[in-house]
C-alpha cells in the first residue's frame, strides 16, 4: 500500500499540523532533509545566446521563490528549448494556413502539439504554471490563540 509524499517538516509546522511530532523530532527530521543549493544557476552551454538571456530572466525569478537550485539547470534549458519549438512551430503553421495545403497543415500542427506538451509539463515541473505554483505555496503558520487575560493585559514573559 502506498503512503502519502513526504512532507518537509517546515512545511508541516507551516500547516500547523506538528502536534505528533517534538521538538526532538522536528530538528532530526529537518537535518535529515535534502537541500540542494542555488549557488550556481547558471545555463547550459548548448543554449543560443537568446536562449540564455531567457534562462537568466527565469532563473532570477525561480531563485527569488527559492524555487530553482543548481540540479534544475537542464531541466529549464529543456523548458526553453521546448518554448521556442513551439513558437517556431506556431508561426509556421500560420503561414503555412494562409496557404491551405492541408497535409502539410496537419503535420506541422502535430509538432506543435507535442512542443506544446513539453513545454507544459516542463513548466509544470519547475513551477512555472499557475496550478503547479499553487501547489508549492507554503501556507503561513496559523497565529496564536489569544485568550482574554492576553487581550487585556498582553502576553509577560518571566525574566
Amino acid at each position: 500500500m502506498a503512503g502519502r509524499n513526504r512532507e518537509p517538516v517546515d512545511l508541516i509546522l507551516a500547516k500547523g499540523k506538528s502536534k505528533h511530532l517534538n521538538k526532538e523530532e522536528i530538528e532530526r527530521r529537518r537535518n535529515s532533509e535534502i537541500k540542494a543549493p542555488a549557488d550556481n544557476v547558471e545555463p547550459p552551454t548548448y543554449l543560443r545566446k537568446t536562449q540564455k538571456d531567457k534562462f537568466k530572466n527565469i532563473a532570477n525569478q525561480l531563485i527569488d521563490l527559492n524555487i530553482i537550485s543548481n540540479l534544475d539547470c537542464d531541466a529549464l534549458a529543456r523548458y526553453i528549448i521546448a518554448l521556442d519549438l513551439y513558437i517556431s512551430t506556431s508561426k509556421k503553421l500560420q503561414k503555412i494556413i494562409v496557404n491551405g495545403d492541408i497535409t502539410e497543415i496537419d503535420n506541422v500542427s502535430r509538432l506543435q502539439d507535442r512542443y506544446f506538451k513539453q513545454c507544459r509539463m516542463s513548466a509544470s515541473d519547475l513551477g512555472l504554471s499557475i496550478t503547479s505554483r499553487c501547489k508549492l505555496v507554503i501556507p503561513k503558520p496559523p497565529e496564536p490563540k489569544k485568550n482574554k487575560f492576553s487581550e487585556k493585559f498582553g502576553n509577560f514573559t518571566n525574566k
